[in-house]
Order: C-alpha cells, then sequence, then structure tokens
C-alpha cells in the first residue's frame, strides 16, 4: 500500500516478488486529498477481498497472504489487518507496516521533529487532511489511527523496521510492543538516521541492512524458514 499503485516498482513488495515469486498486488486507493477516510481503508479492504476470493487464479497461497505497506501506507496496512480480524477475518499470515503512520497525536519522536522526508509539520498537516473533521477530537476511529486501539490480540504476525531518528520512530515502537504484550509475534529493527524512507536509498547500508532483516522475517514467518 504506496498511495499510488505504479509505485509499488520501487517498494520493498517488488523485492519479494523477485526473490521469492511472492504474487503483488497493489491497491490504487482513493488518496486524502480528494477523498479522506475512511476511503483508503474501504478501498484496500476491497483488494484484500478481492486477492482472497480469486487466490487460485491468480496463483495465490490463500494461507500465506501478506498484508504490508510503507510509511502512510505503513498505518493503512496495520487499520487493514485490525479492520479484517474484526470484521472479514480473510486469514493473514504477516503484516509489514514498515516506518508506519499510526499516532494522530504527537508522540517525543513526532512533536518536534525536523527529519528529511517527513517532520512535524508534514505529519500536522498529512493527519488533518487525512482525517478532516475528525482530527483533534476524541472520535477518532481505530481504524483511521490504529494507536487508538486498545486490544490488539489476534493481529498477524509483524515484522518492520524505523530509523531512531525519524517522526515514526516512537509510534512503531509502541505498535510493535502493544502487539507482543497481546501475543503476536513481532519485532521491529532500529536503525540510526534521520530520513524517512531511508530504503528507497538502497545503497546505503541501512537500506541493505533493512533488506536483508525483512528477508529473514519473510522466511521466518511466511516459508517457515524454508529458503526458496
Amino acid at each position: 500500500m504506496l498511495g499510488m499503485a505504479a509505485m509499488v516498482h520501487w517498494s520493498k513488495g517488488k523485492m519479494l516478488a523477485g526473490r521469492y515469486g511472492a504474487v503483488v498486488v497493489s491497491p490504487e486507493y482513493r488518496l486524502a486529498g480528494k477523498a479522506p477516510y475512511p476511503a483508503a481503508l474501504h478501498d484496500c479492504m476491497d483488494a484484500l477481498r478481492y486477492l482472497y476470493r480469486h487466490a487460485e487464479e491468480l496463483g495465490v497461497d490463500p494461507e500465506r497472504i501478506i498484508v504490508g505497506g510503507e510509511s502512510a501506507g505503513g498505518g493503512l496496512a496495520a487499520a487493514v489487518c485490525l479492520y479484517n480480524r474484526d470484521h472479514d477475518r480473510i486469514p493473514v499470515c504477516m503484516q509489514i507496516p514498515l516506518y508506519p503512520m499510526l499516532d494522530c497525536e504527537d508522540t517525543p519522536s513526532s512533536a518536534d521533529n525536523h527529519g528529511k522526508g517527513w517532520n512535524t509539520r508534514r505529519n500536522h498537516r498529512g493527519w488533518s487532511v487525512y482525517l478532516r473533521d475528525l482530527y483533534r477530537t476524541d472520535r477518532v476511529p481505530k481504524y483511521a489511527s490504529v494507536s487508538r486501539e486498545t486490544d490488539y490480540r489476534g493481529l498477524p504476525a509483524a515484522y518492520t523496521y524505523v530509523l531512531d531518528g525519524e517522526p515514526f520512530h516512537d509510534e512503531t515502537l509502541s505498535y510493535i510492543s502493544s502487539l507482543q504484550e497481546a501475543g503476536v509475534p513481532a519485532h521491529v529493527d532500529v536503525y540510526h538516521g534521520d530520513i524517512h524512507s531511508f530504503d528507497a536509498l538502497f545503497w546505503t547500508q541501512n537500506a541493505r541492512d533493512a533488506s536483508a532483516a525483512l528477508c529473514r522475517a519473510y522466511e521466518a514467518i511466511v516459508l517457515k524458514g524454508r529458503k526458496q
């Protein structure tokens, strides 16, 4: 889940497809500027339902479906997993919300952040556009801001990574901690830096290390330790 379907070509989804033969479905969900919450969530849920119902013709193992995304798409991935648990119950085996946008309220790492690519000002603007009249109220649904959830039991196993200097550091760690406390297998790797979407800089050591770690997590959870 990346904002535009074409962005999949420089995502980790493409890497997993190339390395493991994974089938990748990239939903062209409606963006907040024209259609605020819950439009994007509904579009992504429709994509998940389609994938599951047409798994055989798409060459997908319905028992090894992954929901993933990056940044705002990572937040949507987590929201889809939450909504799916509560409603559709499609058997998602893994979630990969990379440096996800999960908390519509400021956290210690997002409150006064001047990182590269994303910062406090952009974060406030992003949430205000997505939530519109709900922004900065006590009426924000958990499916809009996953940090609002209090019960994380029954969610898919999770892997993610984040930089220690970017806005989403604290909410990423909080999400993984909440999953672990609920008995969900979950792990986060933290790298040093303040560049949002750092993994797109594929020539850097951080990006190489993150890609390798993601592959190990994929093999452990989806392939059950069997390398292909």
